[in-house]
């Protein structure tokens, strides 16, 4: 098994570090590292450095460093725009979607969504959104996190003009004739990828991204839902840009 990753706000200059916070409690307590056990420390901007247990406190690691890294953030870069969906459907897209590298995630107001984030209820939905994608990020040892956009949500003008500036620009749609699978691939920029809500993409909101750039593409006969569709198109646009 690979080392566990945990994050921190900036790596260590020196060849020693205390890990405590929720990390530490995170290293100590729950996953019960001991000395001489090796570790990764990240700081979400693509440095690293491994590390190995010297001392182990309540709550804290010791630590020495072993090496350091840096991991250069891959282009072209991924942006997906996910429709809000109800219950925790968004949160499992956003977990899956970090797992096989998203490098933004951008909550999309949808027409057809039947959670609106409002107020409060929105900041805290959003909250969670980050929170879930930094934990995956740790799960799958990603040297990048993700960034979620959205202050707390997006408008369809919004991601109009994302698709509009991108490299390439596509909306999962199940009437779409193009496939992904063969759809002509930028080398840099950012790709941006619409993923509709559980009611899909309404014809206003089709018609916009279409205008800005987008176009719209499918990825096999199946109609997938809003918390598996972002994860298999990532996957497809990984393995042919050569990330996997």
């Amino acid at each position: 098994m690979s080392a566990p990753l945990f994050l921190v706000e900036a790596l260590p200059t020196g060849d020693a570090l205390t890990l405590d916070g929720p990390e530490g409690h995170h290293a100590a307590t729950v996953q019960r590292l001991r000395v001489g056990e090796e570790l990764l420390l990240a700081d979400g901007r693509g440095g690293t450095a491994a590390a190995v247990v010297t001392a182990v406190g309540r709550g804290s690691l010791e630590v020495t460093i072993t090496s350091r890294g840096y991991a250069d953030a891959p282009v072209p870069r991924l942006v997906t725009v996910q429709g809000i969906a109800k219950g925790d459907r968004g949160e499992l897209a956003v977990q899956a979607m970090t797992e096989v590298g998203v490098d933004e995630i951008v909550p999309w107001a949808a027409s057809r969504s039947v959670t609106q984030w409002r107020g409060d209820r929105g900041v805290r939905a959003r909250e969670k959104w980050v929170a879930t994608a930094r934990e995956a990020a740790k799960q799958a040892r990603r040297p990048w996190l993700p960034v979620v956009a959205g202050a707390p949500d997006e408008s369809t003008a919004t991601v109009a003009r994302r698709i509009a500036g991108a490299a390439a620009g596509f909306v999962l749609h199940e009437e779409a004739e193009e496939r992904l699978t063969t759809a002509e691939l930028p080398s840099t920029g950012e790709i941006v990828l619409v993923i509709g809500p559980e009611g899909g993409i309404a014809p206003g909101e089709l018609t916009a991204f279409a205008e800005a750039g987008g176009r719209p593409v499918r990825l096999g006969p199946a109609v997938l839902r809003t918390s598996t569709a972002g994860v298999a198109a990532l996957s497809v646009l990984a393995a042919r840009l050569g990330r996997w």
